[in-house]
């Protein structure tokens, strides 16, 4: 068994500073050469940046969002924003370190992510959104639970906050999964 995989995850809220790891590990685990060591790469599909500090900081101060930090061994490995909207919870900005992918850190996270918006926030739903072509990053998904809605709104051409896109089909899909 491999020893990584058997060492117990923390769980905690973000703080500012955080910022610059967690940064670098959503860049990590989408952009560039470094991220095709996982599978939820979009170096295909996207270049430049995923995030940058600005919108982490934001996410972390906002009072309706948190950015839920995972650790093992002191060492931050992967995390999500929640962020509370009324009746559902969104869930984002998802990242594993690219090395640490496909051993179930990533579904152990989104469970508890799962379980703190149902807990904390009162949420009935979680809602999220992923780039329609990642079909592969659907369909893993798919088998926790979310189910797809066929509603999109369109990526965010011209913002390269958001990433420069290599083809011209990119949207955003909404997944959505009852959390009763």
């Amino acid at each position: 068994m491999d020893t990584a995989a058997a060492t117990p995850l923390s769980f905690r809220d973000a703080t500012e500073a955080d910022v610059d790891a967690l940064v670098a590990l959503v860049e990590s685990a989408y952009r560039g050469d470094s991220s095709r060591a996982g599978w939820t790469t979009e170096a295909d599909i996207l270049d430049g940046q995923r995030t940058d500090p600005e919108g982490v900081r934001d996410i972390v101060r906002s009072p309706d969002s948190r950015l839920l930090t995972v650790e093992r061994e002191g060492r931050i490995v992967a995390c999500c924003q929640l962020e509370h909207r009324s009746e559902h919870a969104y869930f984002g900005m998802f990242a594993v370190s690219p090395g640490q992918q496909g051993a179930g850190l990533g579904k152990a996270v989104l469970a508890e992510a799962e379980r703190r918006a149902r807990e904390t926030w009162g949420a009935t739903e979680m809602h999220m959104t992923v780039i329609s072509v990642r079909e592969d990053l659907i369909a893993w998904y798919e088998r926790r639970g979310y189910r797809r809605t066929g509603r999109t709104t369109p990526f965010p051409y011209g913002d390269e906050r958001f990433g420069i896109p290599r083809r011209p089909d990119l949207a955003f899909e909404l997944l959505v999964k009852p959390l009763v």
